[in-house]
């Protein structure tokens, strides 16, 4: 549970990669039937070839920057001929940049599972982020598009099954899965992870049609991939800001916010970065070749909640910060399991215990910062293992032991 930091990206540079996305369509523009100009098909499989649905949306994007920066190529898939054509158009207005050779559009039906899987084809993994994009916010989000979402979902993952190339697919869900509850006593629930669900009846009675689409979304895909055997894991993230995001990002940013006054009201309106939340796809794409699947909430959190054992699936995470939340409870020992982790911040929490022993294997670690918390006990002498550290930032907790001898001989302790 988490989101991994990430350098602020401003609206020029966003804007800039997108002109460099569109400018791809004409020169690799495929209907279904053509053969797909990437090299791999028939079940071959390009090791750093990954697809992104809805690749040109306000998320799609971000993720594909980031699956460029970890040296990925990408195929997008782009659901209709219109958006084809007026990609081809504004590419002859010369508003964009030349083709990058590492990015392919190819033309695909979320309806149709042969098409899908025609597009998956050679690929390692299959990002799903949404059924649909509307850049005007014009249509608004609808129970019909609750109905497509679903089906889309269903689709991705059904041929994600049936591709051989592909091992893993990552779904973007949402948090509201998690907090639409029937608890008519106490509000909202004052602890969200990743084993809530929301309840459909209370979306149905209150016409929350974004949540209901994402919830029967996600536990469709959930359903095919236990039956098909497909490697899952879904990313349920709080409400995307960033960069311009109420023009990029209308319908599901306006779809969100329905129940607002609720979920602010119980301290539950989180948000999340949308360049945080794509490096966090990416991180649990790479942990998924190895142990990672599973369910994983990102955000910047209004409420209580906990550090899931979760984290401990994303081997690959080198940055890990949980800093200004509610977050409660001990800490998990799983972090023992984040070994390429370099920076770990948890400051301004309300986290107790100790600190488990497990932490000593992260032996990368180079920043820790645990201020204002209610760590307790003492440290774990193994702390002094981390030969690579930096600094740990331990003040404004309740530790009252002396520190390790081990732990004072490494650098700065504050």
């Amino acid at each position: 549970m988490g989101i991994v930091r990430l350098h602020e990206t401003v609206n020029a540079e966003i804007e800039e990669f997108r002109r460099m996305l569109l400018s791809c369509a004409a020169g690799h523009r495929r209907k279904d039937g053509d053969d797909l100009t990437a090299g791999a098909g028939n079940g071959d499989v390009l090791e750093k070839l990954v697809c992104v649905t809805s690749g040109v949306s306000y998320l799609g994007i971000a993720i594909v920057n980031q699956l460029l920066v970890h040296g990925y190529s990408v195929r997008i898939i782009v659901d209709n001929e219109e958006d084809v054509e007026k990609l081809r158009e504004m590419e002859i207005s010369g508003e964009m940049r030349l083709t990058n050779s590492n990015i392919e559009i190819v033309m695909a039906k979320l309806t149709e599972i042969e098409s899908l899987a025609n597009a998956f084809d050679g690929c390692l993994g299959v990002f799903h982020t949404a059924a649909f994009i509307d850049p005007a916010g014009l249509s608004g989000y609808s129970k019909a598009m609750a109905e497509i979402e679903v089906i889309a979902s269903r689709n991705v993952v059904m041929a994600c099954g049936v591709t051989p190339s592909v091992r893993h697919c990552v779904l973007t869900s949402s948090l509201l899965t998690c907090i639409w509850q029937d608890n008519s006593r106490d509000g909202l629930p004052s602890l969200i992870d990743h084993s809530c669900w929301s309840d459909e009846s209370v979306c149905l009675n209150r016409k929350l049609w974004y949540a209901l689409g994402k919830l029967r979304a996600e536990k469709s895909a959930w359903e095919v991939a236990k039956e098909s055997g497909v490697k899952l894991a879904t990313i349920c993230p709080g409400l995307i800001t960033g960069p311009d995001f109420y023009h990029r990002n209308p319908t599901s940013t306006i779809a969100y916010l329905k129940g607002v006054q609720e979920m602010y009201a119980d301290g539950l309106l989180a948000t999340v970065d949308i360049n945080r939340l794509a490096k966090a796809h990416v991180c649990v794409f790479e942990g998924m070749k190895k142990t990672a699947s599973g369910r994983f909430t990102a955000s910047r959190i209004g409420s209580a909640a906990i550090v899931s054992s979760y984290v401990g699936n994303m081997t690959q995470l080198v940055a890990l910060d949980l800093s200004h939340n509610k977050l409660e409870g001990g800490f998990p020992s799983e972090l023992g399991f984040l070994q390429q982790l370099r920076t770990l911040n948890i400051t301004r929490n309300s986290l107790h215990g100790s600190i488990p022993v497990n932490l000593s294997q992260c032996q990368n670690l180079e920043q820790i910062n645990f201020l204002y918390n209610f760590i307790a006990r003492s440290l774990p002498k193994e702390l002094g293992l981390l030969t690579n550290r930096e600094y740990l930032a331990l003040d404004h907790n309740n530790i009252k032991a002396n520190i390790p001898a081990t732990v004072k001989t490494n650098p700065t302790i504050y």
